[in-house]
C-alpha cells in the first residue's frame, strides 16, 4: 500500500505524475482531505476534470476505484445492496430457513457497502459521480455514510468501516446540492483552465502533439470559450481534439481543419453552424495576430 503524500508539493507531484496538472488551491484541497479523512465535493462544468481526479488518486496511490454513477431515481438497491432473490428462493427450495437465507453470500454489494469493506490495497476511492442528478432523499440518505462512513443492512445491522474511504462527490451544477452535505465536504470549484496549465496539461496528457500544434489548439480552445456558445468545450474536448489532430498528422490549424474535426470540440449543431459559418477563420486570424504581436 503506497504512503499519502505528506505535504502539498508532494500531492501535487502524485497527481502530475499521472498527468494530471492541479492549481495550488486544488493540490491543498486533495492534501487536506486525505489528511483528514474528509470528502471532497468538486464542482464545475462538464469535462473539467472532476472525475479524473478521483481516477488519478486512485491510481497513483494504487487503490480500487468505486466509481458510484448517479442519476434519477437511485436508492439503496442500486446503491448499497440487494438480495440475490433467486439465489434465496433455490435455498428455500432445499431447505434452507429464514435466517440461512439472509447470510451475507446472498448480498450482492453496491458501490456503497463496497466502500466501507476491508480492501487489501487500503482504503478505496469511492467517486459519487454527478450526485446533481441523483433525487434530493438520495441526498439525505448520503448524510450517514459520510458523516460516519457507515451504512445500514436492516438484516446484517450497520457495516462501518475500519479505515474511511477516500471520498470525492461531483457535481455539474444542474440543480443546487443541499448545504447539509456540502457541509460535511471540502467545496472546490473546477473552472476551465488559464492558458498557460490547458497547454502544460496537454503537453503531458498528449505529448505525441507538436508544440506548435498545441500552441495552436490551445489559443483557439480558449478563443472559442468567449463565444456564445451553448456549451463551451472543458479540457476533455481540448485533450481529444489535439488526439484527433495527431491522428491525421495535421501539422497546423486551417478553415478546412476545424471544420472537418470540429465534432471533436463541440457537441450542439447550433454551435457547430455558428463556428464553421465564419467565425473558425475569425479567430484563427485572431490567433495570428496575437502570436505576431508577441514576436
Amino acid at each position: 500500500m503506497k504512503k499519502l503524500p505528506k505535504s502539498i508539493q508532494e500531492t501535487s507531484d502524485l497527481l502530475a505524475s499521472e498527468g494530471y496538472v492541479a492549481d495550488r488551491s486544488l493540490a491543498t484541497l486533495t492534501f487536506l482531505s486525505l489528511t483528514l479523512n474528509r470528502p471532497i465535493f468538486l464542482e464545475g462544468e462538464a469535462g473539467v476534470g472532476k472525475t479524473e481526479l478521483a481516477k488519478v488518486i486512485a491510481k497513483g496511490l494504487g487503490r480500487d476505484l468505486i466509481r458510484l454513477q448517479c442519476y434519477e431515481g437511485l436508492d439503496t438497491a442500486t446503491s448499497v445492496y440487494e438480495w440475490n432473490f433467486a439465489a434465496q428462493m433455490l435455498a428455500m427450495r432445499n431447505g434452507a430457513g429464514e435466517a440461512d437465507i439472509y447470510a451475507e453470500k446472498y448480498l450482492i454489494k453496491r458501490a456503497l457497502l463496497q466502500a466501507v469493506e476491508l480492501h487489501a490495497l487500503g482504503p478505496p476511492v469511492l467517486l459519487i459521480d454527478e450526485i446533481d442528478r441523483a433525487d434530493a432523499p438520495f441526498e439525505a440518505f448520503l448524510l450517514e455514510a459520510l458523516s460516519d462512513f457507515q451504512v445500514t443492512v436492516p438484516e446484517l445491522g450497520v457495516i462501518k468501516a475500519q479505515k474511511p474511504p477516500i471520498v470525492i462527490l461531483t457535481s455539474n451544477r444542474t440543480r443546487e446540492v443541499h448545504d447539509a452535505l456540502k457541509r460535511r465536504c471540502l467545496y472546490h470549484w473546477v473552472d476551465y483552465p488559464d492558458f498557460d496549465r490547458e497547454m502544460e496539461i496537454l503537453s503531458a496528457r498528449v505529448p505525441e502533439a507538436k508544440q506548435a500544434l498545441s500552441l495552436e489548439v490551445v489559443c483557439f480552445i480558449q478563443k472559442l470559450r468567449e463565444e456564445d456558445l451553448f456549451k463551451r468545450p472543458g479540457l476533455s474536448e481540448t485533450l481529444d481534439w489535439a488526439k484527433c489532430l495527431v491522428a491525421l498528422d495535421v501539422v497546423a490549424l486551417s478553415p478546412d481543419v476545424i471544420t472537418d474535426t470540429i465534432g471533436a470540440v463541440l457537441k450542439y449543431q447550433d454551435d457547430i453552424a455558428k463556428i464553421t459559418g465564419g467565425a473558425a477563420t475569425r479567430i484563427l486570424d485572431q490567433i495570428k495576430q496575437d502570436m505576431q504581436a508577441l514576436q
